[in-house]
């Protein structure tokens, strides 16, 4: 068993690379796969914490973008160690538009290289950082942003997801 504190080696997925599995539960308790997107661009960002200032900051964000995400064929999930009820009163709080992903045992965060060792006021331990990744309809990684700052941060997402279907376009 490794200690709270224990440094090990974090693999953050990065573009190219295909997407690790993901099978969450939502804050209503339906089962989202991230498998069962393809064919889809898929915005995938983990948080912290639910109704902190950054985490609300980010997710209002992705609340106000998410239109024009969908427009351009994207879904959004939000991921955290919280559970559903507090997913539950953190949408509902905000009138988030997208689901929010329970992952109380931190394993998606282990396998997608978001839980990592982290240091606040003098203070280490384990929790999710900041990170979102824009899947591509094939399950690829196409962007992956690491350190999140969340002020205007769904805004470059978006401009990301544009870039990354032009591009495509172009390819094809």
């Amino acid at each position: 068993m490794t200690s709270p504190t224990e440094t090990r080696s974090v693999h953050v997925p990065q573009p190219g690379e295909p997407a690790p599995p993901l099978a969450l539960r939502d804050g209503g308790g339906t089962g989202r796969r991230l498998a069962d997107e393809r064919g889809r661009w898929v915005v995938l960002y983990f948080y912290p914490t639910d109704d902190t200032p950054g985490c609300t900051t980010e997710a209002c964000a992705f609340r106000d973008a998410v239109e024009d995400l969908r427009a351009a064929g994207a879904i959004v999930w939000g991921v955290s160690p919280q559970d559903a009820r507090s997913h539950q009163r953190f949408s509902s709080k905000h009138g988030l538009n997208f689901p929010l992903l329970a992952d109380t045992d931190h394993g998606a965060a282990d396998t997608w290289g978001t839980w990592q060792l982290k240091t606040r006021y003098g203070r280490s331990y384990m929790g999710v950082a900041r990170t979102t990744f824009l899947v591509d309809p094939g399950g690829r990684i196409a962007r992956t942003w690491e350190r999140v700052r969340p002020e205007g941060h769904a805004g470059e997402v978006l401009a990301a997801l544009r870039e990354a279907q032009a591009e495509a376009a172009a390819r094809a």
